[in-house]
């Protein structure tokens, strides 16, 4: 193809039609998007960290998964912000493959990782007894450490890979917040069936295997609880609202969207398929921790302690 012009960088358009007297507005939301995440995310982070009795099974997941969900922003924001706020809208693109890249697999480590939340809770609330020596910080932190090196590798650099693949002769507007395959590959100036396919099926894997698994142990716990009729159990069971709620958070919004992009009959403007990504890859990081601030105790008290004591060190400074 001779006359196709070679192209090495993509320009993130963003909102393709939103109009310049929006532009303030939205690039603030997402700055102050990226704050918020940034701030709650990185104090569960220090909190677990720091403070040896949230040493804790759940609380490392925890700690992963805002970590998971920290970086996330990290490598999506900051460029989408700038290309607002600075005209920096543009990007290489094997930077582009990159960023693609570690989008799918931060989103897709935040998926194992809520499988491994649950089950820690199935083993908590099923087998309360053997729970100590079944679910151990070591076992946890291995745990962990094969969901962030192989689980979310493997299937993302297939992506990257197949990314990587498509032809564009061309045409170099992307036209969304950051880099993504569903986006990139309307670029392609051949027939990407196959690949696309190929991806589809990878983001099959990484959402319902692990939502299968999910799901399966949420419905032993039920059963478990409506058979033994304990009060105990139910009380086990409350601490899983807050599971669920994030479950709902990531998984609903990414098997809509997920759907209805493989529906040819159904087609979704530029903006509405932009401000979806936004909101199911954003909220969520938002949302998540400030959800385990409200309803969990120990960290709540842990959080207070550390004021009291920065409030005292302040006043013994000035007195």
């Amino acid at each position: 193809m001779p006359n196709q012009t070679v192209v090495s960088e993509i320009i993130l358009v963003g909102f393709p039609d939103l109009p310049d007297t929006f532009h303030g507005l939205v690039s603030t939301i997402m700055f102050f998007a990226y704050m918020i995440s940034l701030t709650a995310n990185g104090t569960v982070i220090v909190l677990v960290s720091l403070n040896e009795h949230l040493h804790q099974p759940m609380y490392l997941i925890i700690a992963n998964l805002a970590a998971s969900d920290l970086l996330f922003d990290t490598v999506t924001l900051p460029k989408s912000i700038a290309g607002y706020w600075f005209g920096a809208s543009t990007i290489p693109l094997n930077v582009c493959i990159l960023q693609m890249f570690l989008v799918h697999y931060f989103g897709s480590l935040d998926s194992y990782l809520l499988m491994l939340m649950a089950a820690d809770r199935y083993v908590a609330i099923c087998y309360p007894l053997p729970y100590t020596s079944l679910i151990t910080n070591k076992v946890v932190t291995i745990s962990c450490a094969i969901c962030w090196t192989i689980f979310a590798t493997s299937t993302n650099a297939a992506v990257a890979v197949l990314a990587s693949r498509i032809p564009l002769c061309g045409a170099n507007k992307l036209n969304s917040l950051f880099c993504v395959h569903t986006a990139y590959s309307l670029l392609a100036c051949t027939d990407i069936s196959s690949s696309k396919r190929a991806v589809f099926v990878c983001a099959l894997v990484v959402l319902l295997l692990p939502l299968g698994l999910i799901l399966l142990s949420y419905i032993k716990i039920i059963a478990a609880i409506l058979l033994t009729r304990s009060e105990c159990l139910r009380k086990a069971f409350y601490t899983c609202v807050t599971h669920l709620l994030v479950i709902a958070l990531y998984y609903t919004p990414r098997l809509f969207v997920y759907i209805v992009n493989n529906i040819p009959s159904v087609v979704i403007k530029s903006d509405m398929s932009t401000l979806l990504l936004f909101l199911y890859s954003f909220v969520p990081h938002m949302a998540n921790p400030i959800i385990y601030f409200l309803r969990n105790k120990e960290i709540k008290q842990t959080l207070r302690r550390i004021l009291n004591r920065s409030k005292f060190r302040v006043k013994h400074l000035l007195f």
